[in-house]
């Protein structure tokens, strides 16, 4: 069964900061699994894996008890191994070291990791506890649910199956991994959410009330492609400098200082 979140967990965060903060700080984690992906040039299957897995995590934790960054390259370093494209940990901590400096440090020149040095141990560790408090958390249920053949299939059933289509309507789920979507609704309602989105941009006349054929309903639907849009209409992040947050210990200095009423 596909899991999703309760009732209670989508209408109390467990992390005690603005929401705005939170999606910001979640999307950012997300963009560092896609960037960490490209550069040790693995499959987009464990990327967008990853993604979700890495959005599960924060719906049952806290950002001021786990650091955005670990839970992160976690995510992707057991993705790895659920799509059986298993990557060298050396290779992922150099990643790790590399993002976490231009990230953190603002450095435009990125200085070698010590081979010799305590600095690889340290990150290797972080990985791995990261990577079970990721199974413990979601109680070893890392069932998922990729929506891109759901996608294709869907377009061929409609008669829009041409390659603008698909590659625009494709864009809209990778997108969507920014957001908490594929934990709050199944896999037919978001992919009929980037079908809707495609339609619309590239003026595509449907059939009238053709997501029913995908058992999804219209409110749902509408409220998916509210998520997806708020990728790209949101607060800015910068104003959040989610960048230099991305270590719990500079979650917890932000709430401090910024204390809600």
């Amino acid at each position: 069964m596909y899991p999703l979140a309760s009732l209670q967990q989508i209408s109390q965060s467990p992390s005690p900061i603005p929401s705005a903060l939170e999606a910001a700080l979640r999307a950012h984690g997300c963009k560092l699994i896609h960037t960490a992906t490209t550069l040790l040039r693995l499959p987009h299957v464990a990327c967008a894996t990853a993604q979700i897995l890495f959005q599960r995590f924060w719906v049952v934790s806290s950002l001021l008890t786990f650091s955005v960054s670990d839970i992160a390259f976690g995510a992707l370093y057991l993705s790895s191994k659920l799509e059986e494209c298993a990557v060298r940990i050396r290779d992922l901590i150099n990643i790790f070291h590399v993002l976490l400096q231009r990230d953190t440090k603002g450095k435009t020149r990125i200085e070698p990791m010590s081979y010799f040095g305590n600095t690889f141990y340290e990150l290797k560790d972080r990985v791995v506890v990261a990577e079970m408090q990721i199974l413990k958390r979601l109680g070893f249920n890392t069932s998922v649910v990729l929506p891109f053949g759901s996608l294709i299939n869907y377009l061929r059933l409609l008669g829009q199956d041409s390659k603008e289509v698909v590659q625009k309507a494709w864009g809209y789920l990778n997108d969507a991994m920014q957001t908490p979507v594929y934990t709050l609704y199944q896999v037919p309602t978001i992919v009929s959410a980037a079908i809707l989105l495609t339609s619309r941009h590239l003026q595509i006349p449907l059939p009238d009330r053709w997501w029913v054929l995908f058992d999804a309903e219209w409110e749902d639907v509408w409220t998916v492609c509210g998520f997806i849009m708020s990728v790209y209409y949101a607060e800015s992040s910068q104003d959040w400098k989610v960048e230099t947050m991305m270590d719990k210990k500079d979650v917890r200095q932000w709430v401090e200082e910024h204390p809600m009423t």
